[in-house]
């Protein structure tokens, strides 16, 4: 990661999850599209159970070519390696349906609030 901004406020600093079309989407039949899309569903939403994931949806629109994202998410665990793991994990990313891309995302401390997310009580 390049050095960051030197500012004069704190910044938050996120795991930006970023989800792109896999070479292997065009040439899958269509019945193991939608068991992939499901798969890839439940493996989400148990990453956010765990509250590793934050809040992840899908993105919808035109965008730039020739490969869209066609969706983000944002966790916060202080590695993108980590984060890159778990995604690397979802099978719909194992059977090229999807391909997947984390970065680090920075705010200014406190601009985001995630009332869906688990907390820790």
């Amino acid at each position: 990661m390049t050095d960051r901004p030197q500012l004069d406020f704190a910044l938050d600093t996120y795991e930006c999850i970023v989800l792109y079309p896999g070479p292997a989407g065009p040439v899958l039949p269509q019945e193991t599209v939608q068991r992939l899309q499901a798969e890839h569903l439940a493996h989400m939403q148990a990453l956010q159970r765990q509250g590793l994931v934050l809040v992840a949806g899908s993105i919808d629109g035109p965008a730039r070519e020739p490969a869209p994202p066609i969706g983000i998410g944002l966790a916060r665990t202080g590695s993108v390696d980590d984060v890159r793991t778990v995604m690397e994990a979802d099978p719909a990313v194992q059977a090229g349906l999807y391909q997947v891309d984390v970065l680090t995302f920075l705010c200014p401390a406190g601009a985001l609030e995630f009332p869906l997310a688990r907390t820790e009580s």
